[in-house]
């Protein structure tokens, strides 16, 4: 991103989320963010009447929101965060970018840490992007739905990977007051497998690695899920610069697992060893 190229070819979002007891990623935005940077607001950028969190929004929703960025669909939309780790929010939103059928989006390796860390410049001052007309078309292909996820129990036509932590794959630890587990069949790959220590995204050959140490196989088709559908998104990531560009995810993942699913297909140790 060099400055003074933002502009209606190219926008830069910042789609930084925190929960709310520990930091105020709009407010964090409107002290520094990238010079011609927008922020891009998961909370509003959604399905406000489901139930689950951070569910895709309509496609007349995504649509009007990217639009009023400044968002074309011949805009090249450079992501990121400012998350502690590198990136966390920031492949989400490139994911819903995919999603609504738009090709050019990026995310920033090394986040806004190794932004500021690299001593490239930072701005309070707000700028307003020209409203674009943005046509959203939502690719069914990169989507999984609970109903599809039930049947995949079945007849494991997919792989499903599981991108959160351990403990909460295997329900040996609570995730945000609900139980945890994982869906029969999951592979276990945090996502935080796939950055390096300061917080790049690692070489493509250790992502194949991981892959492989994994037994999943990227010419066959694959699901990512995890706690609410963003950390799936770094499964997605990952998959692509391996040059898989098809991983679907699955939206609601555990949270709506958990509510909807029987409790034979809520796999976890705990109930086990009771």
């Amino acid at each position: 991103v060099r400055a003074g190229r933002v502009g209606t070819s190219l926008r830069v979002l910042d789609a930084s989320w925190y929960p709310p007891q520990e930091r105020n990623a709009r407010q964090e935005f409107k002290e520094r963010h990238i010079p011609g940077a927008s922020f891009f607001d998961i909370e509003e950028c959604r399905d406000q009447s489901s139930p689950y969190d951070f569910m895709l929004p309509s496609e007349s929703h995504f649509a009007d929101y990217v639009g009023r960025l400044g968002v074309s669909n011949d805009t090249h939309v450079v992501v990121y965060d400012g998350d502690k780790l590198g990136t966390f929010y920031a492949p989400r939103a490139w994911w819903m970018f995919r999603a609504f059928g738009h090709k050019e989006v990026s995310v920033l390796n090394g986040g806004f840490k190794n932004w500021v860390k690299e001593g490239h410049p930072v701005t309070a001052e707000v700028s307003q992007p020209a409203p674009a007309v943005f046509k959203a078309k939502l690719n069914t292909a990169l989507l999984k739905t609970f109903e599809e996820m039930m049947q995949n129990v079945g007849s494991l036509r997919f792989q499903v990977v599981d991108s959160r932590s351990e403990g909460r794959f295997r329900g040996t630890e609570l995730d945000q007051g609900l139980e945890s587990g994982h869906i029969p069949g999951a592979v276990n790959i945090p996502f935080h497998s796939f950055l390096t220590e300061t917080g790049h995204e690692k070489s493509i050959e250790e992502i194949q690695q991981i892959f492989r140490e994994k037994e999943v196989d990227l010419s066959k088709p694959l699901t990512a899920t995890c706690r609410k559908g963003v950390t799936a998104c770094h499964i997605a990531l990952a998959a692509y610069l391996c040059g898989k560009r098809d991983v679907a995810v699955y939206d609601g993942s555990w949270s709506e697992w958990f509510h909807r699913a029987p409790p034979r297909y809520k796999v976890s140790e705990l109930k086990r060893n009771k």
